[in-house]
């Protein structure tokens, strides 16, 4: 048997400019990871995070530090024992279902004994910018079934007032990527509440979110940046009321799918997220569409341009069916 690894970076231009809380941003760099199994070709996509002191550059170090061990046999098990949570170890995992699935002519949601709907929802994100701008955003964007605002910065009450007035029956989630401080935290969650958000997703800093432990929650409350792997997730039942389950904090789909268990017990509800990202990182992560409250898969509708063969949107829906880049 003869086994070949391979890691590369990848960088898709974006849309236009993609804005949060921490900066902009006009291109995405990915690392695409290939495992080479006898002729047979599983793939991973993954994006290192900044936030965690990740680099695409160090990420595929990582990578190739794996070599060996993935041409001995390394099974998704021992790669959790072998790796921290982390980007490296999502690409890592997901090229191995990729690969198991095709040698052995399954989808990997049979594998996983998932059963996929047809058709998902996704989130549109609109990104931080001024109010009549983000109005105009969502105003163009009104068809989507949902839309995510990123807030986190001065003037947010203003941004929210001047989006729900242009789209005053559209789903609305907020997500403040740690940006609100303890001083506008309980407003704010009181303007989303009386504007009808849905969702608002980590508001304070991940160091200071002991705080939602002390407060009403007249929204939801959803964690992102202070939920990673499966180890930390019970001491977030006091502070937040869902979790935002992305495959590059739980280092693969292996560890997200016991997230999610872990996470149905604890009555938390869950969404399901991503960075921007291309299809092959999207795919992975529509598996757990049918566990979660929320979806938010919108990565390649954020790009320029997706990889050959991604994912088919329709109006922010996205079509299971037709899902062949990756898994099948």
């Amino acid at each position: 048997m003869t086994t070949h690894l391979r890691a590369s970076i990848d960088v898709f231009p974006i849309a236009g400019k993609f804005t949060i809380s921490r900066g902009s941003r006009t291109e995405q760099a990915v690392v695409t990871v290939e495992i080479e199994r006898d002729g047979v070709i599983g793939r991973g996509e993954c994006v290192p995070y900044p936030r965690y002191g990740e680099t695409p550059a160090e990420t595929v170090a990582t990578i190739e530090t794996m070599a060996s061990l993935i041409a001995g046999g390394l099974d998704r098990q021992g790669l959790l024992k072998a790796l921290k949570p982390s980007a490296a170890r999502n690409g890592l995992d997901c090229a191995l279902w990729d690969l198991e699935a095709r040698e052995r002519g399954l989808r990997v949601a049979d594998m996983c004994g998932l059963e996929l709907p047809s058709h998902v929802a996704t989130a549109f994100t609109i990104s931080l910018d001024r109010p009549e701008s983000m109005a105009e955003a969502a105003r163009k964007a009104a068809h989507m079934p949902l839309l995510k605002l990123k807030l986190g910065a001065e003037g947010d009450a203003e941004r929210l007032k001047a989006v729900r007035a242009a789209v005053p029956n559209a789903r609305l989630l907020v997500d403040a990527n740690e940006g609100w401080t303890a001083d506008v935290l309980e407003p704010m969650l009181a303007l989303s509440a009386q504007l009808g958000v849905e969702l608002v997703e980590q508001p304070l800093p991940a160091s200071d979110d002991w705080r939602l432990a002390e407060i009403d929650h007249p929204v939801l409350i959803c964690a992102d940046e202070s939920a990673h792997a499966l180890a930390g997730i019970d001491e977030l039942v006091t502070r937040y009321d869902a979790i935002n389950i992305k495959l590059d904090k739980t280092g693969g789909l292996t560890e997200a799918l016991a997230v999610v268990e872990r996470a149905q017990y604890l009555n938390m509800s869950i969404m399901v997220g991503c960075m921007v990202s291309s299809s092959l990182s999207m795919a992975p992560a529509a598996l757990l569409a049918a566990s979660a409250r929320w979806v938010d898969l919108d990565g390649p509708l954020l790009l320029a341009q997706d990889r050959p063969g991604g994912l088919i949107y329709r109006d922010g829906v996205i079509d299971m069916a037709a899902m062949t880049l990756w898994g099948q």
